[in-house]
């Protein structure tokens, strides 16, 4: 059966940091672009940052660049989202995602992705 476990959100004061972790099981993640995503209350899904499987080139939004960074680790099948100096607009469930097709230059579209997580909460606030 192919999944993801995501784990590593929870509560985070304004400036603060968080790991989250996609482990992948039933699949080779390092075939895959991985992307992360983001969906806030009332609002659609925002593609975060994405990692490619060809050349582990990265892609991220405006509003995270120089903050976070996204990095697999194939050995563990485990992709990473290293969340830095956090604001409360980054506030939202978030979700890892697998590419539909095999050793593509990854995008920041939803649509390009066929196989989610379950999401993990991420809350910032003071």
């Amino acid at each position: 059966q192919l999944q993801f476990v995501e784990s590593g959100g929870g509560l985070v004061q304004p400036g603060g940091s968080l790991r989250l972790s996609c482990a992948a099981s039933g699949f080779t993640l390092d075939y895959y672009s991985i992307g992360w995503f983001r969906q806030a209350p009332g609002k659609e899904h925002e593609g975060v940052a994405c990692i490619s499987s060809s050349d582990d080139s990265t892609d991220y939004a405006d509003s995270v660049k120089g903050r976070f960074t996204i990095a697999r680790d194939n050995a563990k099948n485990t992709v990473y989202l290293q969340m830095n100096s956090l604001k409360p607009e980054d506030t939202a469930v978030y979700y890892c995602a697998a590419d539909q097709g095999l050793f593509r230059l990854c995008v920041l579209n939803q649509y390009e992705y066929n196989r989610w997580g379950q999401g993990t909460q991420v809350t910032v606030s003071s």
